[in-house]
């Protein structure tokens, strides 16, 4: 491994480490996030741009490093920049942090992902590899599996970037859409629990079996073929 591979690793490491060490997670959480929204507010309305830069940087982070925090920082965004410029920003930001995560995984973590979650990501690395897009979207659209999960086991196939990225932004705007616009409502949320409803979690299982049926298709054809 080159030397720059090895520095990216150290500062990758460190900075997840410093993360439990300092317990950040303690600033993304709904508590905090209510206490603290007045203040995000006129800092918001007084400096737009730095906060929406300094939000997006966040979420790339925190993504793209597979921490913590991802719910709260959606609701964070429907709080601060309302249902459609929130889920805007939102969707772009865990979009590059999940390529990022996917680059990382690629190119630099193959050996310790495999060692680690091997086992766990046969199934998802097959598909993938077989059903790409579809599969993936379904995977995004269905909260089967967690986020960060999905960007190491697409990281270890041959998925093309262009594939992942694509399939990867459209698939979370529907779950990025539901609680950013709880965001935007914040006073009337109580419990991270109560936004995931089983209603909402239908509703997500239903548009991915729409973006499973080619696959299901592709595989009913290929047994017809094989019976033949």
């Amino acid at each position: 491994m080159n030397p720059k591979k090895i520095a990216l690793l150290v500062v990758t490491a460190a900075a997840i480490s410093l993360f439990f060490i300092f317990d950040l997670g303690r600033f993304l959480t709904l508590a905090a996030l209510k206490a603290n929204h007045q203040a995000l507010l006129e800092f918001s309305a007084a400096h737009r741009v730095p906060m929406v830069a300094g939000f997006m940087l966040l979420y790339i982070v925190q993504t793209a490093l597979s921490l913590p925090g991802a719910a709260i920082l959606s609701l964070a965004a429907g709080a601060l920049f309302g249902t459609i410029q929130g889920t805007i920003y939102a969707n772009i930001a865990a979009t590059i942090g999940a390529t990022l995560a996917f680059l990382v995984t690629r190119y630099l973590l193959r050996d310790l992902v495999l060692g680690r979650f091997g086992s766990r990501l046969e199934g998802i690395n097959r598909e993938l590899e077989s059903r790409g897009f579809n599969y993936l979207l379904f995977l995004r659209l269905v909260p089967v599996f967690p986020f960060f999960l999905i960007n190491l086991a697409a990281g270890l196939t041959r998925l093309p970037l262009r594939t992942f990225f694509l399939a990867t932004m459209l698939g979370i705007i529907p779950g990025g859409f539901v609680y950013v616009n709880a965001g935007a409502s914040l006073a009337t949320v109580d419990s991270l629990a109560d936004i995931a409803s089983p209603r909402v979690l239908g509703s997500f299982a239903l548009l991915g079996l729409f973006a499973l049926v080619p696959v299901l298709h592709a595989r009913w054809k290929n047994r017809g073929i094989d019976s033949q």
